[in-house]
């Protein structure tokens, strides 16, 4: 017969149970002498143990205990006690030992919860309720497996924080006012509504964007089980899709193919080419008024300088924090640029900053956007703007800031480390090739990355002498 009760509030009480092991542990009870109930609204049933000391764990028990907490099983605090017993004996590496049949146990219920918790994430959604107080509410119904609200609430009050929002499920609810997160009783499916305006458009988009020729149900199955799909929207269209599936599929096989005619860079490249801008500011509205040609562009990033300024450098495209600011070279490859500049003598005001290509391309990871290589065409498509930009600057010399600047100067791709210094680009320009700066920061080593920005300092030394030197489009036949 157990000697020890210990009496958990039902749900997830990670609080109630780091009190109980430090008691248990502090009165040496051992996992066989515990008996463990969570449907009760105290710390311990029949007896009440003074608190213990902290108890130290490796941080993966830690993190695997907050999990194993929300699950569902009865027996989770009994068997999570048992890991704690065990690691406090002196197995610290217990949780290593895959194998071992406790910790098989707790890895598949942890990684339960971590999936229930992803399906939370992923298949939830808030319908507008009726307003309070003149405020809009919105009020979302899902039924998990486990007890999970309160460790996933965090996700959405970060996500909706402007908004007032209700989790209703039948293991509890959570409410949120714009300030405060508060979590009370359980909820029922009726007190949701059943739908609002935006589902309507939103199942549209839905059945517009539906590809019958790649319909796979049991992928659908897999990636979101049929017990959330009365809970979503577009999962009413769902039959009917399927069920049509087939005859939409041969009716596009019976089309004749027919090239997408909403943007086409080349006519694009073209229909600006017959603007013929008189200035560098019509050339520049032109540009800021076009689509980008790069996946993930925003707005255009201009050139900046003086027309007739005697250096013009180009560089590969616009970065995180110049499509943020609209400037170039305003992020950390342009401060490093700067500071390089200032050593070689080079005044920045006095010369001319773009590049080749003009937005950002990117891919978003999260909430960062992460550079992405413009590609040889898209580099082409840019061209014809980045020849006019320079044609009105009119430069006595033109530096190539990295690979793709001098793909888009001279018209093919050349090894920097081979072609550093004096070129000759087409359309008549004198020019010099050397590294981006963003090269020098990516480079691992500090004594590398010291001898690479003396030797571009060095290459904007000559550069500063070049340009002063007469007329930089005499420079490179000369050499």
């Amino acid at each position: 017969m157990a000697s020890h009760h210990v009496v958990l509030s039902r749900g997830a009480d990670l609080a109630g149970f780091r009190r109980a092991v430090r008691a248990l542990l502090a009165a040496s009870a051992v996992p066989d002498d515990v008996e463990w109930s969570a449907e009760g609204a105290g710390l311990f049933g029949s007896e009440a143990l003074p608190d213990g000391p902290p108890v130290a764990l490796p941080r993966a028990v830690g993190e695997l205990i907050s999990h194993v907490v929300c699950h569902s099983d009865p027996e989770r605090y009994a068997l999570l006690f048992a890991l704690v017993w065990r690691i406090q004996m002196g197995e610290r590496s217990l949780l290593e030992v895959a194998s071992d049949p406790l910790v098989h146990r707790l890895a598949l219920m942890d990684k339960a919860v971590r999936r229930d918790l992803h399906k939370m994430h992923a298949f939830l959604r808030f319908r507008r309720a009726d307003e309070e107080a003149g405020a809009e509410r919105f009020t979302a119904w899902f039924e998990p497996d486990h007890f999970i609200l309160e460790a996933a609430a965090p996700f959405f009050v970060d996500r909706f924080r402007r908004m007032r929002w209700s989790i209703l499920t039948p293991m509890g609810s959570a409410h949120w006012d714009g300030s405060e997160l508060a979590f009370g009783p359980s909820g029922r499916r009726a007190d949701a509504p059943p739908t609002d305006a935006f589902e309507a458009s939103w199942r549209g988009y839905y059945e517009s964007t539906f590809n019958p020729a790649r319909l796979n149900p049991a992928a659908m199955r897999g990636e979101m089980p049929r017990k959330y799909w009365r809970n979503m929207p577009e999962t009413a269209a769902i039959p009917a899709l399927i069920r049509s599936a087939s005859s939409r599929v041969e009716d596009m096989l019976q089309r004749e193919a027919a090239m997408p005619t909403k943007r086409d860079p080349q006519k694009a490249v073209a229909a600006m080419a017959n603007q013929d801008p008189e200035t560098l500011d019509a050339l520049n509205r032109i540009i800021a008024a076009a689509e980008p040609f790069v996946h993930g562009g925003t707005r255009a990033v201009l050139g900046e300088g003086p027309v007739g300024a005697p250096l013009a450098f180009v560089g590969e495209q616009p970065g995180d924090q110049e499509d943020v600011q609209g400037r170039p070279f305003v992020g950390p490859a342009g401060q490093l640029l700067d500071r390089a500049m200032a050593e070689a003598g080079v005044d920045r005001s006095r010369s001319y900053v773009t590049n080749a290509v003009k937005h950002f391309k990117f891919e978003q990871r999260g909430k960062r956007r992460l550079h992405q290589t413009p590609t040889a065409g898209e580099v082409k498509h840019y061209r014809w703007w980045l020849i006019r930009e320079l044609e009105f600057v009119q430069p006595r010399l033109v530096v190539a800031l990295g690979a793709t600047a001098v793909l888009a100067l001279a018209g093919k791709a050349l090894p920097i480390g081979r072609s550093r210094g004096s070129a000759q680009f087409l359309d008549g320009f004198a020019g010099f090739i050397t590294v981006h700066p963003s090269y020098l920061l990516r480079l691992p080593d500090e004594a590398a990355k010291r001898e690479a920005y003396a030797a571009f300092v060095a290459d904007l030394v000559q550069i500063h002498a070049l340009a002063a030197s007469g007329d930089g489009r005499t420079l490179s036949a000369a050499e």
